[in-house]
């Protein structure tokens, strides 16, 4: 036997190296699309249920003092996330008999080019955008 044949390989070659940077580059080119799909999806939920519940608490506020423009109202949540950098920023316009409740990305936010980018909500019901993406029932 020569003393090439005797000695251990040691290591991984080239082209396993590059096998394995190839195998990691198609499962992140299919994962990562996925993985920002879900985000943009929790940051819908959590910015429809921010609007529904302020929208609940001007309802219990024009209950207890017979319009929605009367007095201060408790709790309303200004941005989403509540807490931390704001992807979502809530507002709400009152009028005696009405109100609108409108939630704009944040310019830079991970949603600001999203479908779902701007949301509104009246003392109605009436929701928009109509899209079932943004609105799910």
């Amino acid at each position: 036997m020569t003393a090439r044949t005797r000695r251990a390989q040691h290591g991984f070659t080239l082209i396993e190296l590059l096998m394995v940077v190839v195998i990691i580059g198609v499962l992140s080119a299919i994962a990562y699309p996925s993985y920002l799909q879900h985000v943009r999806k929790a940051h819908r939920a959590e910015v429809t249920g921010l609007l529904l519940q302020n929208a609940h608490r001007l309802e219990r506020h024009f209950a207890r003092q017979g319009g929605y423009a009367k007095g201060v109202v408790e709790g309303l949540v200004s941005q989403s996330p509540a807490s931390g950098p704001a992807v979502y920023r809530l507002t709400v316009t009152r009028e005696e008999q009405g109100y609108q409740l409108n939630a704009t990305a944040s310019a830079g936010g991970p949603m600001a080019a999203d479908v779902c980018a701007s949301y509104s909500l009246d003392q109605v019901g009436r929701r928009t955008p109509a899209d079932p993406l943004c609105w799910r029932r």
